[in-house]
């Protein structure tokens, strides 16, 4: 019985045990939990969701990838304001950081006749004070506004280039913005003419580097155009313009279509001008356009406001009147119709002596002739003096005759068959009484519209003309003869054979002495631009590889950038560092450290764009730390 006593009692005990350690831990899972749901909770609202939180008995631990070290270290002081800061564990990792990019280096240049303006991002060094230095050089006396910021990085190796390309063009267009980027340059710039605008774009597409992607948009002003004149020719030969004047794009389209459709088959220019004397010019030029489609054939001739048609001989005069009536009605109110109808052949009366005429021709090698008929003494002596003024008086021959029953108006017709006859480099103009034929060769693109637009005003409304004129683009100029590469190789070595670019130790900066010896070498290129060359920058062997790979294309870039503000053309120079890969010398020595320390010229051969040393090299003489002299 006792012992049953003191074995209910041992069982209580145990019972008690039990309960006492079953609550403990249910009391301990209750605070671990509510301490993790608390970290959670603080750290949720400050948005640092990407940790994870787990507790063990007053311990906190803290898992997860944190953004930065900020955020990890935030983490860890908001779980402090929970839990002890001594019992959290802090278990998290941190995204590794991000390599620094390099800076996106631009540059925009802007030239007026206010000055020029550089705004932009370039690298530090040298190539900053070349720059400077070349927009003084073009500016001029007027002003330079600098607003550039530097970065000390190494720039892409299309920088340079892209960099000379710029200031080029910045000297040839005195009105331009110029964005240039390591990889494309785009130049805005408005030029004085057509003609000048074809020429900078051919210009600047040969100074194109190989590689650098360019936009040009030059623009040129709408040309003034006095009397505004358009003429259209419909015979056998078939539809064509001998000169077609506009002021809009959409006009233009209207009028070539309308030319189409009375059967031009070719392409046909019709500048876009100022000075229209109408809104309405389009409505009237189609209008007139196919009343000529519709008798078959003749010519049109717009002088301003002034409408001539002249139909073609042998046109029925019933078919005549209703399209000229037809017309009349259709025209706007400003435009003023003449329109005439050609006797046939054989209402005109036979004349033994031929019809008054009075003829001019220009040779090949420019002699000009003159015969035929003139009113009077004064006209014979105002149309040779009027020559000679033309052509000049050697290449003048006159053996005109006078006649005074020639029309009123004969004299100003045979003053503008000269002034005609000029813009032909041969060719030959007759002057009648009801016709003037001109017909040649000319070497200037716009001289037929030119010359139709002189007739229409010279010889008045109702004039009948016809112009024969092809164009012949001029001969190229003969090539100049052929710089020998090995010649200009040679005048560098000279340059260089008892003076040294130098360079401040350890940088791309050139030390005094130096600027004369580029000053000799950029005269020497400047007669070799033909010429494929690099400038090859070296050092030697001390210090680290790549720094010495660095240096020595900064040295490279510097040498190109001085020449290009001493206004060499280096479309094809390029530059290369080679650091120590190609050593001249032993780098044990002094000597031979200083002989490795240098700049080459060297020749690219065209067949495999590599560069062939020359025999004597630009040495650099410096004496420097490691890390410093390199």
């Amino acid at each position: 019985m006792r012992i049953s006593i003191y074995l209910l009692a041992f069982a209580a005990f145990l019972a008690a045990a039990g309960l006492s350690f079953l609550s403990a831990n249910l009391a301990a899972d209750a605070v671990e939990n509510r301490a993790s749901a608390e970290v959670r909770a603080v750290l949720s609202k400050e948005g640092i969701t990407w940790a994870q939180v787990d507790t063990d008995g007053l311990r906190a631990e803290i898992r997860g990838e944190a953004p930065n070290e900020a955020m990890r270290f935030r983490a860890l002081s908001l779980t402090g304001t929970v839990v002890d800061a001594s019992r959290v564990i802090d278990l998290m990792t941190v995204t590794p950081a991000s390599p620094v990019q390099p800076p996106e280096f631009s540059i925009e240049l802007l030239r007026n006749a206010e000055g020029i303006s550089m705004i932009g991002l370039i690298p530090t060094g040298p190539s900053r004070e070349t720059l400077t230095s070349a927009a003084n050089d073009i500016a001029g006396q007027t002003k330079v506004t600098d607003m550039l910021d530097g970065a000390s990085h190494s720039p892409p190796d299309t920088w340079p280039a892209a960099m000379k390309f710029a200031i080029d063009a910045l000297e040839l267009l005195p009105r331009s913005k110029i964005s240039a980027r390591p990889d494309r340059v785009v130049v805005n710039a408005v030029s004085g003419s057509v003609e000048e605008k074809a020429e900078l774009e051919k210009t600047l597409n040969k100074l194109t580097p190989q590689g650098l992607r360019v936009v040009l948009n030059i623009t040129s002003p709408r040309p003034v155009i006095a009397p505004f004149t358009l003429r259209f020719v419909l015979d056998d030969q078939g539809a064509r313009f001998d000169a077609c004047s506009t002021h809009t794009a959409s006009g233009r389209a209207r009028i070539l279509n309308a030319a189409a459709a009375a059967g031009m088959k070719s392409e046909a220019t019709c500048i876009i001008g100022l000075g229209v004397p109408s809104p309405d010019w389009p409505d009237a030029v189609v209008a007139s356009i196919g009343a000529l489609s519709k008798l078959g054939g003749g010519t049109l001739t717009f002088s301003d406001a002034d409408v001539s048609v002249i139909a073609a001989r042998g046109t029925p005069e019933e078919l005549f009147d209703r399209v000229k009536g037809e017309l009349e009605a259709a025209l706007p109110d400003i435009f003023t119709l003449h329109a005439a109808l050609p006797p046939p052949e054989t209402d005109v009366a036979p004349n033994a002596t031929g019809p008054s005429r009075f003829i001019a021709t220009r040779a090949q090698d420019g002699k000009v002739q003159l015969r035929g008929r003139v009113h009077g003494d004064l006209e014979r002596d105002a149309a040779n003096s009027y020559a000679v003024a033309l052509f000049g008086m050697s290449n003048v021959q006159a053996a005109m005759i006078t006649d005074e029953t020639l029309p009123r108006a004969w004299s100003t017709r045979v003053l503008a068959a000269l002034q005609a006859l000029a813009d032909l480099r041969e060719g030959r103009v007759v002057v009648q009484a009801d016709l003037v034929e001109l017909s040649g060769v000319t070497e200037r693109l716009g001289a037929k519209a030119d010359i139709a637009r002189l007739f229409g005003e010279k010889l008045g409304e109702a004039q009948n003309f016809k112009i024969d004129v092809t164009y012949v683009p001029p001969p190229e100029p003969e090539a100049e003869p052929e710089v020998n590469a090995t010649e200009c190789l040679e005048q560098l070595n000279l340059v260089q054979v008892d003076k040294k670019i130098t360079f401040a130790p350890g940088s791309a900066n050139f030390e005094p002495g130096s600027l004369k010896i580029i000053d000799a070498i950029a005269e020497v290129l400047r007669e070799c631009t033909d010429i494929a060359v690099e400038i090859g920058g070296h050092t030697d062997s001390q210090g680290r590889e790549e720094m010495n790979a660095q240096l020595s294309q900064q040295r490279a870039d510097a040498v190109m950038m001085a020449l290009v503000s001493r206004r060499v053309l280096t479309r094809n120079l390029t530059a290369h560092g080679y650091g120590e890969a190609q050593p001249v010398a032993d780098n044990g020595t002094e000597e031979g450290r200083e002989a490795n320390r240098r700049i080459e010229f060297l020749l690219v051969t065209p067949d495999t764009g590599d560069a062939e040393k020359t025999e004597n090299q630009t040495k650099e003489t410096e004496t420097q730390a490691e890390d410093e002299q390199n």
